[in-house]
């Protein structure tokens, strides 16, 4: 019984967080008196790091509940939650890391030189826009899936 609440509610919680973090504090924190563009996204790696830890958390935890009952889990509510996970990986193992590496260096030249390289930094790589597309697929997936396990426990 404890594997179906958590296929119920994991889905929801990571969706909430994704939202709360990628969508309301990462646009907001930039509006904050005194804050720099190289502060925000140096603040930005550390929480994205945390934040995707914790998502791998929660999915590995649908997969062990989903392994524990396998039929509270339908073929469409299946493929979002898949689809979720497979965009935590790509966003973890490559797009992170790539859009790390770059801000890192550009923040790391904008400490040494004049402020004009951290205005070139706001501007959005192919990376950091397959970041947010990621995120946005999650965001619509997860709690859908969500709905549809839920509808198969009520069924």
């Amino acid at each position: 019984m404890f594997a179906v609440v958590l296929l119920v509610i994991l889905p929801f919680v990571w969706f909430g967080m994704i939202t709360a973090i990628s969508f309301i504090e990462t646009p907001l924190k930039f509006r904050a008196p005194g804050m720099t563009h190289a502060l925000g996204v140096g603040i930005g790696r550390i929480v994205f790091k945390a934040l995707n830890l914790v998502e791998a958390v929660l999915a590995v935890l649908i997969l062990g509940a989903w392994t524990q009952q396998p039929d509270m889990v339908g073929l469409p509510a299946g493929i979002l939650l898949a689809l979720s996970m497979v965009a935590l990986v790509l966003q973890t193992v490559v797009l992170r890391p790539a859009m790390s590496h770059r801000t890192k260096a550009l923040s790391d030249t904008a400490l040494t030189h004049s402020g004009s390289l951290a205005v070139k930094a706001k501007v959005a790589t192919l990376t950091h826009i397959l970041y947010i597309s990621a995120e946005l697929l999650k965001v619509a997936a997860l709690p859908i899936a969500g709905i549809l396990v839920l509808l198969e426990v009520a069924a």
